[in-house]
């Protein structure tokens, strides 16, 4: 009689780790783990909590095994780094260990079910040190039968140990919470996991791009068990050359719908240009390659999002990004201010959202991209306001375009900030945030006269404004400043005179007849204190 082939075991099994070495992007936990052995300072109860495939349960099983390996020679004790070769290593490996009972409370979420736990656990092990109860899904237990679990969670036999995994650990009740020793599985960096998937296909003997295993890594959003799946499906979709299976970033972008980072590049600066009959163009021949409305969408926010950070001063610079792509985010930097990036990442946000619920998913798409071309340069309820009360015409917004961005600040031999109000947008632009918010809320102005600036000290600023205000004017603007304190009495601040402003449009609302009716209808009614959301609406 032949032997019979082995049946194929998917890549997320046949790589689940198998001692703690092999638990990838979870250090901080493994050090814990094997201090509290090393010393013999052992919880009776742990709780591994994260999002799906992180390794709860696998890092419960392994748990099973440190605390039970007698190793190879039948002497050891607790140990961080398990033989795996000793009967309970591999009873536990292979599941059929009789003292580590293993429950899904997905499907076990009586309190009948807790009490057949609790009449167990009374009894000595069979053959191991420890007696372990995995309940994997620890959340969906009903109310009762956590409640039932208490008093044995909180003073179990020595010769017992609870392990819990969840993915919602908000739902499990604080009194089962402070009887556990707690462990946050966290998300497992893109980087790592395209280091682990690397070693998964040399091992399979398949041949794969680095471009590739970092877009199954990305797909992965911080979950092995998720990456390990679609490098599964990948080697299954790669095409046979003369020897082993090529895995190829242009296939994974083919197979999981997306985009690449060059074209979703492109279709940011179409979008910045305002040059709409590319754009869209350039939209449809994305989706007529296959790559999803929504996908599309959360690439051009994750390059705001970047963009942002840059200017923000973060260095976001990885292994896996190109030349080219760099140079492009921190052009963008350079030339587009705060105030235009936090509107295109709303714009973009509400019509990433519209997208995922559309019935019409690319034809939304396009409607939220032109929404965002016309809108994003709109001027602010601040900027809005000055220039109704300046007297400035009003004219509908252009497409927002890289080279119209905002200037962060003037530079020297440039037209220096015209109004207070300017200097500090300048502020803002430039990333001085704190010393904006000083000059808005605080500052009483006396004299400005570029590149003078006299005010009078008002008791909520600080006593070292003058020594910081000075430098930093000049470093935003490029020019020195005569800055002084003065006596003589100062304008109200901004933001005095917005509050007044506040308070005179109330004063007038109150006034009118519908509302003074409306009052005398209903003496203990009172005016709701949305003016501000009022004025940006109109």
């Amino acid at each position: 009689m032949s032997d019979s082939p082995q049946p194929y075991r998917v890549l997320a099994r046949k790589y689940r780790p198998r001692n703690f070495r092999e638990l990838i992007g979870q250090d901080a936990m493994v050090q814990t783990l094997g201090n509290a052995i090393r010393r013999g300072r052992l919880a009776h109860a742990f709780l591994m909590t994260g999002v799906r495939g992180v390794g709860k349960t696998s890092t419960a099983r392994l748990i099973a095994k440190a605390l039970n390996c007698i190793g190879p020679d039948g002497q050891g004790g607790p140990t961080i780094d398990p033989c795996g070769v000793c009967e309970p290593c591999v009873a536990i490996a292979e599941g059929r260990h009789i003292d580590v009972v293993e429950m899904d409370a997905a499907s076990h979420t009586g309190v009948d079910d807790v009490r057949e736990i609790i009449e167990a656990v009374r009894y000595a092990a069979v053959s191991a040190r420890y007696k372990i109860y995995i309940i994997d899904e620890v959340h969906m237990l009903s109310k009762n039968a956590f409640n039932a679990l208490l008093k044995t969670l909180e003073e179990p036999p020595a010769h017992v140990k609870f392990l819990f995994a969840t993915t919602e650990v908000n739902k499990v009740p604080v009194t089962v919470l402070s009887r556990c020793q707690r462990f946050d599985l966290r998300r497992i960096p893109a980087e790592m996991l395209a280091g682990h998937f690397a070693h998964v296909v040399e091992a399979e003997q398949v041949a794969a791009e680095p471009d590739a295993l970092s877009l199954i890594a990305q797909a992965a959003e911080g979950s092995a068990r998720d990456g390990l799946s679609i490098l599964d499906q990948a080697i299954a979709h790669a095409e046979m050359g003369e020897g082993e299976p090529m895995v190829t970033a242009a296939q994974v972008r083919d197979m999981l719908g997306l985009s690449d980072r060059g074209s979703v590049r492109r279709l940011l600066g179409l979008l910045l240009e305002g040059d709409t009959a590319i754009l869209l163009g350039a939209v449809r021949d994305q989706y007529a390659l296959g790559v999803e409305p929504l996908a599309l969408m959360r690439g051009l926010l994750e390059l705001v999002h970047a963009v942002t950070l840059i200017k923000a001063g973060r260095d976001i610079a990885s292994p896996g990004q190109s030349l080219e792509e760099r140079e492009a985010l921190a052009d963008w930097a350079s030339q587009i201010g705060f105030g235009p990036l936090h509107r295109l990442w709303q714009l973009m946000l509400k019509g990433h959202d519209e997208v995922a619920s559309a019935a019409l998913p690319i034809e939304a798409c396009e409607m939220a991209l032109l929404r965002v071309m016309y809108a994003a340069t709109m001027p602010d309820p601040s900027d809005l306001a000055r220039m109704l009360q300046g007297g400035a015409p009003m004219a509908l917004a252009a497409p927002a375009t890289a080279s119209a961005a905002p200037v962060p600040a003037a530079t020297p031999g440039s037209q220096l900030p015209v109004t207070f109000e300017d200097l500090i947008e300048a502020f803002w632009q430039k990333g001085k945030g704190q010393l904006a918010q000083e000059l808005h809320d605080s500052v009483s102005l006396v004299r400005y006269a570029p590149p003078e600036l006299d005010y009078r000290v008002t008791p909520s600023l600080s006593s070292d404004f003058l020594g910081r205000i000075t430098p930093a004017l000049r470093e935003v603007t490029g020019v020195a400043w005569k800055v002084a304190q003065s006596d003589a009495t100062g304008a109200p601040t901004l933001l005095e005179k917005e509050q007044q402003q506040r308070a005179d449009t109330r004063a007038e609302i109150l006034e009118t007849p519908v509302v003074k009716a409306a009052m005398a209808a209903f003496p203990d009614a009172e005016l709701d204190d949305q003016l501000e959301q009022w004025s940006a609406e109109a």
